[in-house]
């Protein structure tokens, strides 16, 4: 009953274009689950990340789960394809990963702005978001649901298109200095 009332209350976060501004900060939306949700949902929510471990991590959702996995292997498709273009080896645990993200990483690392890149892993990662989305829009997993989402749209409207230039240029040449590899974290 406490998730029917919380989610009612929440603002929608569909159709929000990306120069808009959210109607619900992260700090609101974590007080509202920290009044309306159990001690295990708080949990979950205090744990989810658009950045997940390298290796997996158990979740009491089944969404959450997914969501990471998801993540975790578009960040080892850009890892493995950024590491092949510039002829590096690059080794993950798996060995495999699904063709659909490959496409995705290899259109990404060859755009020219990084920026576009971004905007165009920003969709991707929606677009996987959302065939995650519940069909019952009042349970926990809703919950989780909006909560990512609202990191998503939070992330994309951080970048600063001069600054992330001079940093990738930075990072990309101390890659081909052979300082170090990015990766996961």
């Amino acid at each position: 009953m406490a998730e029917y009332y919380f989610m009612s209350q929440l603002p929608s976060l569909d159709g929000i274009g990306e120069q808009m501004a959210l109607p619900i900060a992260e700090e609101r939306f974590q007080e509202l689950c920290h009044r309306f949700l159990g001690k295990k949902a708080q949990k979950e929510i205090e744990n989810l990340t658009l950045i997940p471990s390298r290796s997996p991590e158990k979740s009491s959702s089944a969404l959450v789960e997914a969501w990471n996995e998801g993540e975790r292997n578009l960040r080892l498709a850009l890892g493995k394809v950024r590491a092949d273009k510039l002829k590096k080896s690059f080794d993950w645990e798996n060995g495999y990963l699904p063709s659909e993200l490959i496409k995705v990483a290899r259109m990404a690392v060859e755009m020219e702005s990084p920026m576009e890149a971004e905007k165009f892993l920003n969709q991707y990662r929606m677009d996987f978001l959302e065939s995650l989305r519940p069909m019952d829009t009042f349970c926990e997993d809703s919950v989780f649901y909006y909560g990512l989402k609202l990191k998503l749209m939070m992330r994309i409207r951080q970048f600063d298109e001069a600054l992330g230039e001079a940093a990738y240029k930075e990072i990309y040449n101390s890659i081909m200095n052979g300082d170090r590899l990015e990766g996961l974290q």
